[in-house]
């Protein structure tokens, strides 16, 4: 759809609203197209500079949406036309996303999450959306692509025939699997999903929404989950300012 791509301190991302996304998606169906639709926020950053594998994941990607309202204010204060609506988290999107998979007729499969609680949330999710076609499969296996684990898993997704893949194993690995298995993965749009049906499992804590519309969703995730996360919202943040301050001191010497 020529959706044009911004520089934000060394990454690309698109300015996308969920309602360009959902068309998006409905694009890739219709033309029959394979898509990688991924996103970007602070934490993402701090690895696509760190991991290779990373950085050649998102050179396959074909869209790029704002995960995260840090990313929008830092574009801005760089001068991108980014605005709020432009950040677009999975807490936001699933709902709108399984509204008009319902609704159009099309088939999703959920990969990740521990065992159990991908089942629930499409359970739930039913409850929502009766016509929904949905199937899961949890994200506890090997991982590696030539393992029989992993294997099993490809042909249950490609028997299923879906027209969109989540992949909900969290940074990096779900990037690292989908790039591992992008020739044998049969789907239109392939999204990097992160906790996005944890939360309709209630498995992990939905911040509140007028938290993340104000950037402080992260604040809320910490305290959540101080263990797992005190690094990616202490420790990350301080590279990314740096390469903030660069990029900002190069528009200013480039005029």
């Amino acid at each position: 759809m020529g959706e044009k791509f911004y520089n934000l301190i060394g990454i690309w991302v698109n300015a996308l609203t969920i309602p360009k996304l959902n068309a998006l998606i409905a694009d890739s169906i219709t033309r029959n197209q394979h898509w990688i639709i991924a996103n970007h926020n602070l934490h993402s950053i701090y690895l696509y500079h760190h991991d290779a594998k990373m950085h050649a994941f998102y050179a396959k990607a074909d869209y790029i949406h704002v995960d995260g309202m840090a990313l929008v204010l830092l574009g801005r204060l760089l001068g991108l036309p980014l605005k709020r609506e432009h950040r677009v988290t999975y807490a936001d999107w699933i709902i709108p996303l399984i509204k008009e998979a319902q609704e159009r007729g099309w088939r999703l499969f959920y990969l990740g999450s521990e065992p159990g609680v991908a089942e629930r949330g499409a359970r739930i999710l039913k409850e929502k959306f009766p016509n929904l076609q949905i199937a899961t499969s949890h994200g506890y296996f090997d991982a590696r692509p030539e393992a029989p684990e992993n294997q099993a898993v490809l042909e249950v997704i490609n028997a299923y025939q879906p027209h969109i893949l989540m992949v909900g194993m969290s940074m990096p690995r779900q990037e690292h699997w989908v790039l591992d298995n992008l020739d044998r993965i049969c789907a239109n749009a392939i999204l990097t999903a992160g906790a996005a049906i944890d939360y309709v499992a209630g498995a992990t804590p939905t911040p509140p929404r007028w938290a993340g519309r104000l950037g402080l969703e992260w604040l809320f995730r910490l305290i959540a989950e101080p263990k797992r996360l005190w690094r990616r919202y202490l420790i990350e943040p301080w590279f990314l300012f740096r390469l903030f301050l660069a990029e900002g001191f190069n528009k200013v010497l480039t005029g």
